[in-house]
């Protein structure tokens, strides 16, 4: 028995390192491939001491942003953290703060909260922004004219394994497969999904456009403008099979399609539309599925849930990487807008995570819905630091 114990301990972190710090998604949002290690270590591999305590004072920008613009979003992340000891205090002090008041609203992060440098596993204190939004896609229920393109709901195979309750160590990391005999396997990759028909059945809406559907995947949730009712749903994120999102940016850019800086959203739209024979080829460049579920839209000036579980809020929620970053907690972020030198310094909240976000210094900036904020996240590559807020007597993780 302990020798399966220990084999099963010693499967999970080979996968997990053969990941490289690997969503979210969440979990991208949680993307776990079955991915032997070279090497296996005795224990998984933690970050590094990653946060060093400062002061407000050396956070740029901090006195001019109007924090009370973050205040609904550190409340909602409140619903979820004031059920921790460490977060307690401060959540209830919160509750009873006059969050129209800029004052109130600053002396309560001045007094329950100290900031600390958040530093990359190589020690470095700058890193890249990114952005991601909620987009609107035109679909159908039913499959005709233009809507030939199937966004997918989470198939009954795919398995999910947590070994967080014994491994804590492991609390970020899931498996994904699928059980054939008595073995877990990985999952299909994308190009193996769109080979098989594995998916048959599944088809939760139809939408018109192909690489539409492949970028609301790599946002991992967005709204559905029906043909066929009144209504605009919302896809939210369900799950995923388990594979490492691969940019498909970098994929052209290897292939010498296109220029590192050329290589936005945008440039790769339009490289898409002029290689219709190459399409399927540029999807597959990233193995990574992301299937959906249907929810209603409650408020449409809120974003989706996040992997904290709470909605995001338009430019004051971020993704991070959750090995490095208390998941919930707010973040000063100090960076600049897209394409631009602009300074976009303010309180955020990190209230998801994504397949391409690892490291300490890493985010992903939600610009909100629509063509506007689309407009802006894919073009948003930026320089920038970070600074976490952890209450007031609490040892930095």
């Amino acid at each position: 028995m302990s020798f399966k114990r220990l084999s099963l301990l010693v499967f999970v972190i080979a996968i997990a390192s053969g990941l490289g710090a690997c969503t979210t998604v969440v979990l991208e949002k949680t993307p776990l491939a079955a991915i032997p290690a070279p090497t296996i270590p005795l224990a998984p591999m933690k970050p590094v001491a990653t946060l060093q305590p400062t002061t407000f004072g050396a956070l740029p920008g901090w006195e001019i942003d109007d924090l009370r613009e973050a205040w609904p979003a550190f409340l909602a992340s409140c619903d979820v953290l004031g059920k921790k000891p460490e977060w307690t205090k401060a959540c209830n002090i919160a509750r009873g703060v006059n969050g129209s008041d800029t004052k109130a609203v600053r002396n309560f992060f001045e007094d329950m909260f100290v900031p600390n440098t958040v530093f990359n596993s190589d020690g470095s204190d700058t890193g890249t922004v990114t952005g991601y939004y909620e987009p609107l896609l035109r679909g159908s229920r039913r499959r005709g004219g233009p809507y030939q393109t199937p966004l997918y709901e989470a198939p009954d195979d795919l398995l999910t394994i947590d070994m967080s309750s014994l491994y804590p160590d492991l609390k970020n990391m899931r498996l994904r497969g699928r059980l054939v005999g008595k073995k877990v396997i990985p999952y299909f990759s994308r190009a193996e999904l769109e080979q098989s028909g594995a998916l048959a059945g599944k088809e939760l809406l139809w939408v018109d456009d192909p690489i539409d559907a492949f970028f609301l995947q790599v946002q991992g949730s967005g709204r559905v403008r029906l043909a066929d009712s009144p209504d605009i749903v919302r896809v939210a994120y369900a799950d995923q099979n388990g594979y490492p999102y691969k940019s498909i940016g970098h994929y052209l850019v290897d292939k010498g399609e296109m220029t590192l800086d050329q290589a936005s959203a945008q440039s790769i739209k339009a490289w898409f539309v002029a290689h219709p024979t190459r399409q399927q080829e540029l999807l597959n460049a990233n193995p990574s599925y992301v299937f959906f579920k249907e929810e209603k839209v409650i408020d449409p000036k809120k974003g989706p849930k996040g992997a904290l579980g709470v909605p995001l809020t338009p430019e004051r929620s971020i993704a991070v990487d959750a090995q490095f970053i208390p998941l919930g907690a707010p973040v000063f972020l100090a960076t600049t807008l897209p394409n631009s030198a602009s300074p976009l310094q303010r309180l955020t909240l990190a209230q998801d995570t994504g397949g391409a976000i690892r490291n300490g210094v890493r985010a992903d900036f939600f610009w909100g819905f629509g063509a506007d904020a689309g407009e802006k996240a894919g073009r948003m590559k930026q320089r920038g630091m970070m600074w976490v807020l952890l209450p007031k007597g609490e040892p930095s993780p």
